[in-house]
């Protein structure tokens, strides 16, 4: 059966979140109606970046929710913390969110994706993984086996975090950055592009380098 959806969002994340929604009705044909983007004040260049792929703007999240319209929905939005305040928002008033993995990612046994999370092309995800709601998996990142990610988690394009690695909620860890196997990243910290994390992050904190400090 098909489901409408709507992405929040309509920046860069936002319009590969719609690639990754157009690349799943390529592969199983009638799985979504995508009904457009919503975002609250999006520039005359996203908007024409919309209107050039054909998919309209539907007016601000708030907007949204007073219509009538019952559609799933994903955040495109790539900050953690914006992402938990649209998800709060969008949650409270009783929507439900998508899961959206692109048909090139490569998903191992044993894995568990929460709602609202977005798997990109390329993303290879091994055995024994667990992630949470509303994560974003960008192209071509790696997951290790037995590895647990929570929810709100931003892995960005080409990162591998290895296997073991407990990351927290509301981490974003940067393009191509490493996390070495066993580590833990606390809550909120930020892993800076190209960093080899070779020790556990606190909560907070940010690192950056090779090794990150």
């Amino acid at each position: 059966m098909t489901q409408p959806l709507v992405v929040i969002g309509g920046g860069g994340f936002g319009r590969e979140t719609l690639d990754v929604a157009e690349a799943i009705n390529r592969s199983r044909p009638g799985t979504f109606d995508i009904r457009g983007v919503v975002d609250d004040a999006p520039s005359e260049r996203i908007r024409a970046l919309l209107e050039h792929r054909g998919v309209p703007w539907l007016g601000s999240v708030r907007a949204w929710l007073a219509s009538s319209d019952d559609a799933l929905y994903v955040v495109g939005i790539g900050n953690p913390s914006v992402r938990r305040s649209v998800v709060d928002l969008v949650d409270a008033a009783g929507r439900r969110a998508a899961t959206l993995i692109h048909p090139r990612a490569g998903i191992g046994s044993v894995v568990t994706i929460g709602a609202g999370s977005v798997v990109c092309s390329g993303v290879e995800v091994s055995t024994n993984v667990s992630i949470g709601r509303h994560v974003h998996l960008n192209p071509s990142a790696t997951v290790g086996h037995d590895t647990v990610i929570a929810d709100l988690v931003s892995v960005n394009p080409g990162a591998i975090v290895s296997g073991d690695v407990l990351i927290e909620r509301e981490v974003l860890i940067g393009a191509g950055a490493v996390v070495l196997q066993g580590l833990s990243i606390g809550a909120r910290a930020l892993v800076g592009a190209s960093a080899c994390v070779t020790r556990s992050v606190a909560t907070g904190a940010t690192v950056k380098g090779v090794p990150a400090r």
